[in-house]
């Protein structure tokens, strides 16, 4: 028997939970497919990182074989299962669409599946800030309508919230979806902007600053996220015993289901966040302004109000703090020979 199975724990999320967890003393089993869309270097060394535990083992499989998941599933007792495996990113979604269906649709369906088999106790699953899509009411609620995605990943994630509740419907497994806004931090994606901004500010070489720098995101800093998840893994939900048909509640249910958001609660002009990064790493950046890429949003912003009444914690990182911490790891990440000396600002 293990605690707990971590989906996709060798990726950004997953790696700094699965770390957390085992520092805690909890026995934590990984999965990974250790696919390519990003560099897989980084990936293995987060893995590497986590086999120095005696309490972790680890299985690479895509979540879309769902006779290998079910195997797993059949070797171990997990009381509680953190789905963060799937196919990120908004814009790979505009030229990649079938992976999203493989990774979000077909993948949830198995983790949905072997929990209901093996009667898991907790399914917490990451939804994500996209959902919001076209909704313009800030700050983000969960009780707010997300019914306009605007990108095939949001559908994707929106999707796996419909797909959860069904299941805590019909088989009674308790679901906890949690929207995540703009995770950033040390051992992060190089797709994510802040990460594309610092290696090209350290270059030297321009950086686009989509729509006109007027973006806004609640940016979140990845050990509060974790800090989030691990306040919930004991906070099986329960049926709403208030929840009316008539004017239903998205967040809740009379079925064991639950939707929180996760988010810094304070959103930053993306002009800010990179004058902060100018700020760490001594270096004005060269930028180009253009209008906004589709499947994009102008802004986010998330009410946390329901993890505040539940768990008593909301995220306060400052992006001071969190950019600092993440350049710092940059910088150190660096020496392994990814970039040259000039390239890291150093000695010019």
């Amino acid at each position: 028997m293990a605690d707990i199975l971590i989906t996709g724990s060798s990726g950004f999320i997953g790696f700094h939970l699965a770390q957390r967890l085992l520092n805690d003393g909890l026995e934590v089993v990984g999965i990974d497919s250790m696919n390519d869309y990003y560099d897989p270097a980084l990936k293995q060394a987060r893995l590497n990182m986590l086999r120095q535990y005696r309490k972790f083992s680890f299985r690479q499989f895509a979540l879309e074989d769902g006779d290998s998941l079910n195997g797993l599933f059949a070797e171990y007792d997990f009381p509680v299962v953190v789905h963060l495996a799937a196919q990120a990113g908004v814009r790979y979604s505009l030229t990649n669409p079938r992976a999203y269906i493989d990774a979000n649709i077909v993948g949830f369906l198995n983790v949905l599946e072997a929990c209901r088999h093996h009667e898991t106790g907790h399914l917490i699953y990451a939804s994500s800030s996209s959902v919001y899509g076209a909704n313009a009411a800030m700050p983000f609620s969960v009780r707010h309508n997300v019914d306009h995605p605007v990108s095939l990943y949001a559908a994707t994630k929106k999707a796996n919230e419909l797909m959860a509740h069904t299941y805590s419907h019909l088989y009674g497994l308790p679901t906890t979806g949690l929207r995540f806004f703009t995770v950033y931090g040390p051992w992060g994606r190089p797709d994510m902007a802040y990460f594309k901004f610092t290696q090209s500010i350290l270059r030297r070489e321009t950086i686009n600053v989509f729509n006109y720098g007027k973006m806004k995101r609640d940016f979140t800093y990845v050990d509060d996220i974790v800090e989030g998840i691990r306040r919930l893994l004991d906070r099986t939900p329960r049926p709403n015993p208030q929840w009316d048909k008539i004017a239903a509640d998205p967040g809740t249910s009379y079925a064991p289901y639950k939707i929180y958001n996760i988010g810094n609660n304070r959103p930053v002009a993306l002009g800010d966040f990179i004058a902060c990064l100018e700020r760490k790493l001594g270096i004005e950046a060269v930028k180009a302004y253009l209008p906004m890429q589709p499947g994009d949003v102008p802004e986010t912003y998330a009410d946390v109000d329901d993890l505040m009444a539940d768990v008593g914690f909301k995220p306060a990182t400052s992006i001071e703090e969190g950019i600092g911490k993440f350049v710092d790891w940059y910088l150190d990440y660096d020496k392994k020979g990814m970039y040259t000396d000039e390239e890291k600002g150093i000695g010019v």
